[in-house]
């Protein structure tokens, strides 16, 4: 295997020349093999290494490729130097000396195979791992098993989609794709609507802290905010808040002051909620019709098809400060202190 022949560069801010080398055009198999290796090989070093040869065999240099990695050049140039060498056994890292590993290789499947089975409790692994093969891991262990079987700690999130029709879905999915298409070509405005609450009994977010401190929240189990709020993808929105309870009422109340607002022909896609299915809910859309708001309801237990619902994610764990959670009159004007700068102070990237 070879590499490109050198490449000769002058260095005008420090009078030097640089020597500049890259791989060779790839062959389909070579290429096919440094993409599954970049993909889905469990060890980080073969990755990344996998990625950097199909860096430079695009034209990379070595230098910026160096700097991705916060590796030295001259690492870099070694990687080349041994996949010309020595091809796919390069990517790995050969064996070392050192104190042999506690478990076979079929025991550390086997220790994997049961973090996936029980992923909230690494001591319940140790103990089921201990009674099967005789041998006790300490929890630093078991992590790093569970890292190179390419699994994170990361939060489990609550799910709809085994109760959705998929068919259903993708249809719902298509029929937006349709809709943003003629917003883009100027033909409507497509707005996203949904209504959101807002306790002092705060959502509880990561936050960076040090070691031997804490950062507390008061816990208060009353006084809550509702927002009902239309979003569209140039965050353009369109916010009410209530102290009240929200009923039918209130959200055709909304819409009717929405609908004074558009100027042209406009699309509000809405959740199937019973306060948005409901005979006075329905008896306005020809009123609304009329004047130019068409409602568009997503498909049943599609939360992800409601642009506005990240606008909540992002109001409640990121973009709330804590002094928020004091009191009530506190929490309704950080609230509508961020409301009333979506698309200033507070973007969203829809993609």
């Amino acid at each position: 295997m070879n590499v490109k022949p050198l490449c000769i560069a002058y260095s005008p801010r420090r009078d030097e020349v640089m020597i500049v080398r890259y791989v060779q055009p790839l062959t389909d198999e070579q290429r096919a093999l440094l993409e599954q290796t970049m993909k889905e090989d469990p060890a980080f070093r073969a990755r990344s290494r996998a990625h950097s040869l199909l860096l430079s065999a695009a034209g990379t240099p070595i230098q910026t490729i160096a700097k991705t990695y916060q590796v030295h050049r001259v690492t870099v140039s070694a990687w080349i130097k041994k996949w010309e060498h020595s091809g796919a056994q390069s990517l790995h890292d050969q064996p070392r000396s050192g104190r042999p590993s506690k478990l076979t290789a079929d025991e550390q499947a086997l220790a994997q195979q049961y973090i996936k089975e029980e992923p909230r409790s690494l001591k319940g692994v140790v103990e089921r791992l201990a009674r099967k093969t005789a041998k006790r891991l300490s929890i630093s262990t078991l992590k790093r098993l569970a890292k190179k079987a390419r699994l994170r700690w990361k939060r489990v999130r609550k799910s709809l989609k085994s109760l959705r029709d998929p068919q259903a879905f993708a249809r719902c999915q298509r029929e937006l794709a349709a809709l943003q298409k003629q917003e883009d070509q100027g033909k409507i405005d497509l707005y996203y609507f949904d209504e959101s609450g807002f306790a002092l009994d705060p959502t509880i977010p990561y936050a960076w802290q040090e070691p031997k401190s804490v950062i507390e929240l008061p816990a208060m189990r009353y006084g809550r905010i509702n927002v009902l709020g239309f979003l569209n993808r140039n965050n353009d929105l369109h916010a009410y808040m209530f102290e009240q309870s929200i009923h039918t009422g209130v959200v055709v109340a909304c819409f009717d002051a929405f609908c004074h607002t558009i100027t042209k022909k406009t699309v509000v896609a809405v959740d199937n909620a019973s306060i948005h299915r409901s005979e006075e809910f329905e008896d306005r859309r020809p009123y609304w019709k009329k004047h130019g708001l068409i409602i568009k309801y997503l498909s049943p237990y599609s939360p992800e098809l409601n642009l506005i619902e990240i606008l909540w994610r992002r109001i409640k764990y990121t973009w709330l400060p804590f002094s928020a959670y004091a009191c009530l009159n506190a929490l309704s004007e950080a609230l509508e202190a961020i409301l009333s700068h979506v698309g200033s102070e507070y973007q969203i990237t829809f993609a």
